[in-house]
């Protein structure tokens, strides 16, 4: 079933803040229109678009971090409607305009340029380039042009659905967001779905992995991003008694510390752990921990000290081996290219000796390949 099918998602009056965008000069945003920004950074620290800055190990510490797609400026979604209606009229495709289109807009501007297109042709653009495209074009462009907090929604909702969980994905999700895009997203889950995430978070995982589900579904992190490195002492201090100096593991010590202290402050704890100890937490956490819970817990971690790293070695893990994981990338490459897409292919090509951009067109083809590069702005 198609949660979109017969509603206007494009104008649905969810979304996340505008601030990022602004930054890069665009219009204000159509009111009642979804927007893709992120809560604006706090003084003194990089705009990550998490709403958190990196802390301890981000390469671009003290720097803008570097998306592939800004908003165009100056903007006429008239015009790119008309594009895009050329593109597809008549016999055959201009896939490349409907690449060069929509892979140099942002997601707001795309919602416009639908706005505008169901306003001048009475169709619906996102019906008119599903029928126009097929197999996995098909899929990145639907992804393209779905509100981000929708398409989030949707991840979480498939990752859960049916037989089986995809805990990847509540992972990659849940443990990078910050307190206002898990708000955002719950509200959009909530009006797709008719369900509470948190309900469907806590109905198909089980033990600590869903009580730490459940923990970072309050979207209720702390956001001083004044560091208090007594309190971190503190911290670190319960970390080691909850694990490595006692017998068996409370867990319970790591799910509140890692869920509820600030990015900047958990960093200064991992900090003092090294210090107490000789040895990373990461370490410590694969010692203690197994299954879903360590590969979440240590995602945190990971996130907290370099946040495009993280998401480099989801992008390697999904083209490597034999097939391709073309939902992971396309997830990734779709909502972080407004974002650090180009720290993501930095670190890329720092860990792997290779680029970003190689492995993509070893690993992909055609249209789709091509539109993936547009997101790298190499189309």
């Amino acid at each position: 079933m198609n949660p979109y099918q017969g509603q206007p998602r494009y104008l649905h009056n969810i979304g996340f803040n505008n601030a990022a965008p602004q930054s890069f000069g665009n219009p204000m945003p159509m009111p009642g229109l979804p927007t893709m920004g992120y809560p604006a950074p706090q003084p003194g620290y990089p705009n990550t678009g998490s709403g958190y800055p990196q802390a301890g190990g981000y390469p671009n510490q003290g720097q803008q971090s570097k998306p592939t797609v800004v908003p165009v400026n100056p903007f006429d979604p008239r015009e790119d409607a008309a594009v895009l209606r050329k593109a597809m009229k008549g016999f055959g495709t201009d896939e490349k305009a409907i690449i060069q289109v929509l892979t140099r807009r942002s997601n707001e501007q795309r919602l416009r340029i639908a706005f505008e297109f169901k306003t001048l042709y009475g169709k619906d653009l996102i019906s008119d380039l599903k029928s126009e495209t097929s197999g996995k074009f098909e899929d990145l462009i639907v992804a393209l042009m779905t509100p981000l907090p929708q398409f989030y929604a949707k991840e979480l909702h498939d990752a859960t659905a049916g037989i089986g969980t995809d805990e990847d994905v509540l992972i990659e999700v849940m443990c990078t967001m910050s307190n206002h895009e898990i708000i955002v997203i719950k509200q959009a889950y909530t009006a797709i779905y008719g369900t509470l995430l948190e309900d469907d978070l806590r109905g198909d995982t089980s033990g600590n992995f869903k009580r730490l589900m459940t923990s970072l579904s309050m979207g209720n992190r702390s956001e001083d991003f004044h560091v208090d490195q007594g309190r971190a002492r503190e911290d670190a201090r319960s970390l080691l008694q909850a694990g490595e100096l006692r017998l068996g593991t409370d867990e319970s010590v790591f799910n509140a510390v890692l869920c509820s202290r600030s990015f900047p402050q958990l960093a200064a704890i991992f900090q003092e752990y090294q210090f107490l100890t000789g040895h990373d937490i990461d370490d410590a956490i694969k010692s203690e921990f197994s299954g879903d819970l360590e590969k979440a817990l240590r995602a945190i971690v990971k996130v907290v000290r370099n946040k495009p790293l993280f998401f480099a070695e989801r992008l390697h893990k999904s083209m490597k081996g034999l097939g391709t994981n073309d939902r992971q990338l396309i997830r990734i490459m779709v909502t972080r290219c407004e974002v650090d897409l180009g720290d993501i292919a930095d670190m890329f090509q720092s860990k792997y000796g290779e680029s970003l951009q190689s492995w993509i067109e070893g690993d992909c083809s055609g249209h789709y390949k091509k539109c993936l590069l547009g997101l790298l702005g190499l189309y």
